[in-house]
């Protein structure tokens, strides 16, 4: 087969493995804030994001990466690899995918355009399948549709830590925010077939906890499973109060924990905490 460039977003969380790895490229996303662009990752940190965002006069934004810097990282890829595979943030969020695929109708390598269905942590974690099975021999097609098997087990479940954010981003609408903002309302987000779905509006963080622990347990009782992502925003002792609470209840699963990024963080806010995994088994 080759040899294989691995692209993906900068919404996708690369860990030490990853950002050493010579055949892993990142494209970054742009984030506007009061008129002022940032190349998320490079110009920005989510921590200053948060920062930044407390004082934005303006709804701040997000963009996708435009077409011609997809095309000029696989132009650039031609002579050293064989192959790309671009793994995106789901085609529901964001153009990123959009861009890949009519970049790659441009270029002489061919690229094979993976749309995640997801973001953060649970499309890393599709990376790095793609990336093993790649190194146990495994054929283009058959990456493709593994990827593709595990992209369609995802399950995941966000308690949103800032509905003023959400709805300044333009993704909930203002009577959403002043409904759930009066009565306390949490929504839990969930993302099916690669949107974001109000899966349920409870009254506390409380019952938005134990939700959401109530859906893992019900998917372990059915699947078996073996790892989750615990994703937060910029606050790590949320997450490692989460984590210990689940390695007490479910001892057999591996728990990692994933920061969201500036991109996603925009949208969702600092206190955003959820949990994701693959009903799936290897």
């Amino acid at each position: 087969m080759g040899k294989i460039a691995w692209v993906t977003d900068s919404t996708a969380y690369l860990d030490e493995d990853l950002l050493n790895n010579p055949d892993v490229y990142q494209v970054p996303m742009t984030i506007v804030l009061d008129d002022v662009e940032y190349m998320d990752g490079k110009d920005l940190t989510a921590k200053e994001l948060y920062e930044k965002l407390k004082s934005v006069k303006t709804p701040p934004k997000t963009s996708q990466p435009p077409v011609g810097v997809f095309m000029e990282l696989y132009e650039k890829l031609e002579g050293k690899y064989d192959l790309v595979f671009s793994v995106l943030i789901s085609s529901k969020l964001s153009g990123t995918v959009a861009s890949s695929v009519q970049a790659a109708q441009a270029v002489n390598i061919p690229v094979i355009t993976i749309d995640s269905k997801t973001l953060t942590y649970p499309l890393t974690s599709l990376l790095k399948r793609g990336i093993l099975l790649a190194e146990q021999g495994a054929e283009a097609e058959e990456i493709k549709e593994q990827l593709e098997i595990i992209r369609d087990s995802n399950e995941t479940y966000v308690m949103i830590g800032s509905l003023e954010q959400l709805h300044r981003s333009g993704r909930m609408s203002g009577l959403q925010f002043y409904l759930g903002s009066i009565l306390n309302i949490k929504p839990i987000i969930s993302i099916e077939d690669g949107a974001l779905k109000t899966k349920e509006k409870v009254r506390s963080d409380k019952k938005a906890h134990d939700k959401i622990f109530e859906y893992l347990k019900a998917s372990h009782k059915k699947y078996r499973v073996s790892e989750v992502f615990i994703l937060y925003g910029l606050h790590k002792e949320i997450a490692d109060e989460w984590q210990t609470q689940l390695e007490g209840i479910f001892p057999d699963i591996r728990f990692l924990s994933c920061p969201i990024g500036a991109v996603i963080g925009v949208h969702a806010g600092e206190h955003t905490i959820g949990i994701s995994w693959n009903n799936f088994k290897k």
